[in-house]
């Protein structure tokens, strides 16, 4: 049976849609907000092992990653600018935030996850969007209004849609990639969804061995013009390799490898430079490798570079050039033998989907499909790790809703 009488559906009820619905409904129009998940929000939960990373403290849109033009996504992104989307967790949605200064990242005083999805829910509630959840929509049907279709028959009509939905990331949490075949449907040409924000696979079962431990690198992905190259904190794992710097390039080398090449990968342990190792293996020449190279990495890791050169019971003063040369380079741009990256099922994020080309950056309404909106997600682009996609998800979200309102 069809059931009439919405302005407004917005389909995803994660932070995107929600902030979507809070500011469709503030307009005063008839919204509904639709979510398969009973209840709603299961990714929000999981965001930073539950403490969730709401917001960056700064942003730089240059930070984002997108096959669409920079540009847009910039015009996009400072539509609503870092402070007042704070402004508008700390007000209207009630959320007490807290910054850690050392890494740049805010969170919610307490609460963690839950709190932010309780607090953003009851806002778009409050707001007086409706909320249906359990429900799966698994279509849209154009006409003079539009009709959102869910898996049980029923359909909804509104006036306008807001797709939601999501990328293809923790599928568990609801993430199956609806939204982004409506979309294809709709006739948008997607940027093929890959696994992004994600580790890294290797065999290397010595590294295996130094699973938990953590030390800052430079990471650099790829060579020649089209490196790139990023400091952070990098992670062994039982698998392979973690860490904010991994994660945030790990796509990259993800990507390559779809299209047949394998990108070389090297790290710069401790991210020194080859002049800073030398002062560090110059002085003072009489104490071993290990001592020495230990002031500035984990004992366990001097080990096994040491072992792999044959160097491991050797002293600073009796190295021979090629010896030295190695060693070196071992230190600064030491060869990773990665295999793959993690797929879906581990990926924060969802990289591609709906081109930024066919939106209105203002309204994010589909230029091929009127009145439907895209928010979140389900759009072409990604920021590091650091509460950027949250902050995508809130200016996006708004930028639909209130596109949406009119």
């Amino acid at each position: 049976m069809t059931q009439k009488g919405f302005d407004i559906a917005v389909i995803g009820a994660g932070p995107a849609g929600m902030t979507a619905a809070y500011h469709a409904a503030r307009r005063g129009r008839r919204v509904v907000l639709i979510d398969r998940a009973k209840p709603p929000g299961a990714k929000i939960l999981l965001s930073g092992g539950g403490r969730c990373n709401v917001l960056p403290r700064q942003v730089e849109a240059s930070s984002y990653t997108t096959d669409s033009s920079p540009h847009t996504l910039r015009k996009i992104l400072l539509s609503w600018p870092l402070p007042e989307v704070r402004a508008f967790l700390e007000g209207p949605v009630g959320l007490r935030l807290t910054e850690d200064r050392k890494t740049g990242k805010v969170y919610p005083f307490a609460g963690g996850g839950k709190e932010v999805r309780d607090r953003l829910l009851a806002a778009a509630r409050g707001a007086g969007a409706e909320l249906r959840t359990g429900r799966r929509v698994v279509d849209l049907q154009p006409d003079e209004r539009r009709s959102v279709v869910l898996e049980d028959g029923e359909g909804i009509l509104a006036g306008r849609v807001v797709l939601a939905t999501g990328g293809l990331s923790y599928p568990e949490t609801g993430s199956d990639g609806t939204g982004l075949e409506i979309a294809r449907r709709l006739g948008h040409s997607l940027v093929e969804p890959y696994p992004a924000l994600v580790a890294l696979r290797s065999r290397n079962v010595a590294h295996h061995a130094l699973a938990g431990l953590s030390l800052p690198v430079a990471l650099r992905v790829g060579e020649g013009r089209e490196a790139v190259e990023a400091q952070g904190d990098f992670l062994f794992t039982h698998r392979g390799y973690s860490g904010p710097v991994v994660l945030n390039l790990a796509h990259r080398a993800a990507r390559a490898l779809q299209a047949g090449e394998r990108l070389p990968i090297t790290v710069s342990w401790g991210a020194k430079s080859e002049p800073e190792w030398i002062e560090i293996l110059s002085s003072p020449r009489g104490r071993t490798l290990r001592a020495l190279l230990r002031q500035a990495l984990p004992d366990r890791l001097v080990v096994l570079l040491l072992e792999e050169l044959g160097l491991v019971s050797r002293r600073g003063a009796e190295l021979r050039g090629p010896e030295r040369r190695s060693l070196l380079q071992a230190l600064t741009a030491y060869r990773l033998t990665w295999r793959r990256a993690g797929g879906f099922d581990e990926a924060e994020v969802t990289g591609g989907g709906v081109p930024l080309a066919e939106v209105d950056p203002k309204t994010l309404e589909s230029r091929l499909s009127p009145r439907v909106h895209f928010a979140g997600e389900i759009l072409d682009a990604f920021g590091p790790i650091g509460g950027t996609n949250f902050l995508w998800a809130f200016v996006t979200g708004k930028l639909a809703g209130e596109g949406a309102a009119g």
